[in-house]
């Protein structure tokens, strides 16, 4: 792999979107939109925030839809080399409110529709230019008040241009990590290492720009010269639409959308043109894989990363699947190049044995020396294939996202009404598995409905975190030493 600079890297983005000119780039909502259409967009926000007093190194946030304006958004400001911040969307309008104040940028950017009086009020308070994007009428325009950079103090940029992005939870908690444009470069090369060879297609976008595999997915698409048919929400008939109609070559996405597609009753003739799936963001049942392999002929090759490698870790190849796909469909392949991985002891450190599990240690060359854990019990074989077992932190994997029992419960025991709860991931035909969450009252409470509590996490964490049941049950059933029982909470979750 290259070792090209930041700066490099952002000219090479700005270049390639300034060469399409009058071509179309991206699709969205049956219109295609040019590279002036999104040339025009990121200028006009540059223009503004100038305009505004903004200098060129200060914090930028910007509050990411899978929408045209926020695309060329971040392609523009990856190609401006400006630092910049995602603040996640599906969240109540208090949280994004909080990101704000957290983040103290000097400009945010966001749709119309996230302007909230919270939203604006939390932007005053710290001195930050708002600017508003839309489709309709004017696609970038400055937020009613919000049109000139106050005292700050503003939050300090990073030492090199970088994109400060949400992790998933591979490693611990989620939390924001810089990721500088080099390794984004990266990133952007992870997804574009199993496309089949041959005339290009579009690819099908609709990962969510707030997490890496958005992000990498839209940059990956000026960076490789491509198109793009951008979704704002996924659904199984817009895909196969979009496969009919353009004869796509390659699928991809998380084990949701291939148990989507499956439990859709997809003609196989539909998928006819599919020469691979390329899927991620959570294990891959060996059964899943192969029904879905023999009900439509397509190789379906997996791989294993996480935002803090920035991309890739474990893979598999075209090559690796003619040879082992059918001997090995539950490993997630062998590590990428440039990566190096181990699995060890969780007490001691030291590296297990081949067969014997452990946790999951990377090493990543762009990111330096040091060996960054994992919360992933795996194994390895003597053919160096690796092999995912499950979570050491009992991480809910939501059809990709991460949800950590913990941060749930916390929330959930704020609720003046609630005692003490437990919260568990249960089987989900669709999403692989939910949020289920079992809470105990306060004696004498007035009991919340089930709505209540679920709008309750809604105002205090991301969307996909709230649990898709709350139950409300006499006394949580727990273990000899009082701790709430995890087996338990699962009884009640599959009775």
């Amino acid at each position: 792999m290259g070792s090209s600079t930041a700066t490099d890297f952002s000219t090479l983005i700005r270049e390639r979107l300034a060469g399409y000119g009058a071509d179309p780039v991206i699709e969205f909502e049956g219109t295609w939109y040019t590279g002036e259409d999104l040339t025009g967009i990121s200028s006009r926000i540059e223009e503004l925030a100038r305009a505004a007093g903004v200098p060129e190194d200060a914090p930028v946030a910007l509050v990411v839809r899978n929408r045209v304006p926020h695309a060329a958004a971040m392609i523009g400001l990856v190609g401006a080399e400006r630092s910049f911040a995602l603040v996640y969307a599906f969240q109540s309008a208090e949280s994004m409110a909080r990101d704000v104040d957290k983040l103290r940028p000097a400009v945010l950017v966001a749709d119309r529709e996230d302007w909230t009086a919270p939203v604006v009020d939390a932007a005053r308070r710290c001195g930050t230019v708002g600017l508003a994007l839309s489709l309709d009428g004017e696609r970038v325009s400055v937020v009613e008040g919000l049109d000139v950079l106050g005292p700050g103090p503003f939050a300090e940029p990073p030492p090199e241009p970088s994109v400060q992005v949400l992790t998933s939870g591979t490693t611990g908690p989620p939390k924001r990590i810089a990721i500088r444009m080099p390794v984004l470069e990266r990133a952007a090369q992870s997804a574009l290492m199993a496309r089949p060879a041959g005339e290009p297609t579009p690819s099908v976008l609709f990962a969510p720009f707030g997490g890496i595999s958005g992000v990498c997915s839209l940059i990956a698409v000026p960076y490789a010269g491509g198109r793009t048919v951008l979704l704002e929400k996924f659904s199984v008939e817009e895909l196969v639409a979009n496969v009919k109609r353009f004869g796509l070559k390659a699928l991809g996405g998380p084990p949701a959308v291939i148990r989507m597609i499956l439990g859709a009753g997809v003609p196989r003739e539909d998928l006819a043109s599919v020469q691979l799936y390329m899927g991620g963001a959570g294990p891959l049942e060996p059964e899943l894989k192969q029904r879905f392999e023999e009900e439509y002929g397509i190789p379906v090759l997996w791989s294993y990363g996480a935002t803090e490698f920035a991309g890739g870790v474990l893979t598999w190849t075209w090559d690796l699947y003619q040879q082992f796909g059918a001997a090995k469909r539950a490993s997630s392949g062998r590590p990428y190049p440039g990566v190096r991985v181990r699995i060890v002891d969780p007490a001691t450190g030291d590296e297990v044995p081949t067969g014997e599990r452990g946790i999951l240690e990377a090493q990543v060359e762009m990111l330096g020396p040091e060996w960054i854990r994992t919360n992933d019990f795996a194994s390895r074989d003597e053919d160096d294939f690796f092999y995912l077992h499950g979570r050491a932190d009992g991480a809910i994997n939501r059809g990709g996202f991460k949800v950590l029992p913990e941060s749930v419960i916390s929330v959930l025991v704020e609720h003046p009404a609630v005692q003490d709860a437990g919260v568990v991931g249960a089987p989900d035909e669709r999403l692989g598995e939910v949020p289920f969450a079992a809470v105990e009252l306060v004696g004498g409470a007035e009991p919340p409905t089930e709505a209540e509590l679920k709008q309750f996490v809604r105002d205090r964490l991301p969307a996909y975190a709230v649990p898709a049941r709350v139950l409300v049950v006499d006394r949580l059933p727990r273990t000899g030493s009082l701790k709430v029982s995890v087996e338990g909470v699962r009884a009640l979750a599959a009775g």
